[in-house]
C-alpha cells in the first residue's frame, strides 16, 4: 500500500485515509466508528485501519461529537472552591463520569449561592448535562430553556426544574448531634448557623429547633469562614446571663471559629463548652481537641449524582436518593458543666 504524505504536511484527514485505502470517506467513517460489520468486508476494514495507522490519523472527536449532538461532558456547579467538601464531590463525580467516557467541568458560581451564569456562549452546544451541588434551584436560571438535564445535589427535592435529586440525610445528622449533646446533659445551646441561604441549612435549623424544643437555644448566623465565625461566636458566648454549655455549628469551619472564640474568652473545650461541627473535613482532626462532627460521604455523593445524570441521559426514570450520614464523636464534646 502506497502511503502518500498529507497535503501541505498538515494533520492527516479522513480523506487522506480514504485515498490511501482506495475507499470512500463514508467507508472510513463506518470502519473507524466501528459500524462497518455487515456493510464492509473484513479485508476492507483492515485496509482502512492500516491506512489510518500508517498516516497517524486520529479522528477529530470534537467535530464528531458536534455532529452527533453529544459532547460527553457534564458541568458541576458549586458555590465555591474554598470548601473541601466540594472537592470531594467533584472527585466522586469525575470518577463515575470517567467510567462511562464522560468528562466533568468544575464551575464555581461567581456569585456563590447566587445566580450561576452560563460559562459558555451556548451551554446546549458544549454540554450534555448539569450537576448542581448545594445551590438553590432558582440560581440555575442560566441553564433554563437549554433542554439540558439538571441533577440537583443537596437541594429541596420538592423544587421544580430538576430531572433528578440526590441528597444527604442532613436532618438525621442534626438529630444525632442534638441527641448526643442532650445525652451528655446539655440544656443551653448556641446554634451557630450558616448565613448562606440554602435548603440544606434550612433543614438543619428546622431539625435542630424541633429536637431542642424543650431546651434553651439561641441562634447566631455567620458567613462560612473561620474569622467571621470567631467574631460572631465571641459576643454570643460573653453575653450576660447563663452561658450556653454547647455550640452546634452548621459546618466544621464555623466550629473552628467557635473554638478560637472560646479560647480567647478563657473557656476550655469541652470542660466548659462543647462544640460540634458538620461535614467531617480534614480540618476536624487538625484542631485540638478534635471536633465531634457529622461525616458526610462527599465522594459517594458526587458519584451518585453523576450516575443519576447518566441515567437521565440514557432515558431511565430518575429515582430520588438520600445518602446516610454518620455522627463521629471526638474530643470537642463532653458532659455539661455543673450549673
Amino acid at each position: 500500500m502506497q502511503t502518500p504524505e498529507p497535503l501541505g504536511g498538515t494533520r492527516p484527514t479522513s480523506r487522506d485515509v480514504a485515498r490511501t485505502a482506495g475507499v470512500s470517506q463514508a467507508t472510513v467513517s463506518l470502519v473507524l466508528g466501528d459500524k462497518w460489520r455487515g456493510r464492509v468486508s473484513e479485508r476492507t476494514a483492515e485496509s482502512v485501519r492500516e491506512a489510518a495507522r500508517s498516516l497517524g490519523y486520529r479522528p477529530n472527536l470534537a467535530a464528531r461529537n458536534l455532529r452527533l449532538g453529544r459532547t460527553r461532558t457534564a458541568l458541576l456547579v458549586v458555590p465555591a472552591l474554598t470548601n473541601e467538601f466540594f472537592a470531594h464531590v467533584y472527585t466522586g463525580a469525575a470518577a463515575a463520569a470517567a467510567a462511562h467516557g464522560f468528562g466533568v467541568v468544575l464551575y464555581p458560581s461567581p456569585e456563590g449561592l447566587g445566580p450561576a451564569r452560563d460559562p459558555f456562549a451556548s451551554a446546549q452546544a458544549a454540554l450534555d448535562g448539569v450537576l448542581a451541588s448545594s445551590m438553590a434551584t432558582d440560581a440555575l436560571e442560566a441553564f433554563r430553556g437549554t433542554d439540558l438535564p439538571l441533577v440537583m445535589l443537596d437541594s429541596d427535592p420538592a423544587a421544580p426544574g430538576a430531572a433528578a435529586h440526590v441528597n444527604l440525610d442532613v436532618a438525621e445528622g442534626m438529630r444525632r448531634v442534638t441527641g448526643h449533646l442532650l445525652g451528655l446533659g446539655h440544656r443551653r445551646f448556641l446554634h451557630l448557623a450558616s448565613a448562606a441561604p440554602s435548603w440544606t441549612f434550612d433543614v438543619r435549623a428546622a431539625t435542630l429547633a424541633h429536637a431542642l424544643s424543650g431546651a434553651e437555644v439561641r441562634t447566631v448566623r455567620s458567613p462560612l469562614n473561620i474569622a467571621d465565625a470567631w467574631e460572631a461566636a465571641g459576643p454570643a458566648l460573653a453575653a450576660p446571663g447563663p452561658r450556653p454549655t454547647a455550640v452546634i455549628c452548621d459546618d466544621d469551619i464555623l466550629a473552628v471559629g467557635v473554638c478560637k472564640a472560646a479560647r480567647r474568652l478563657g473557656l476550655r473545650v469541652p470542660e466548659d463548652l462543647s462544640v460540634t461541627g458538620f461535614d467531617d473535613m480534614a480540618l476536624a482532626t487538625a484542631v485540638e481537641p478534635e471536633l465531634t462532627t457529622v461525616r458526610l460521604p462527599a465522594e459517594e455523593f458526587g458519584r451518585r449524582g453523576m450516575e443519576a445524570l447518566l441515567a437521565v441521559l440514557a432515558g431511565e426514570p430518575p429515582r430520588p436518593v438520600s445518602l446516610p450520614v454518620e455522627l463521629v464523636p471526638r474530643g470537642s464534646s463532653g458532659p455539661a458543666p455543673a450549673s
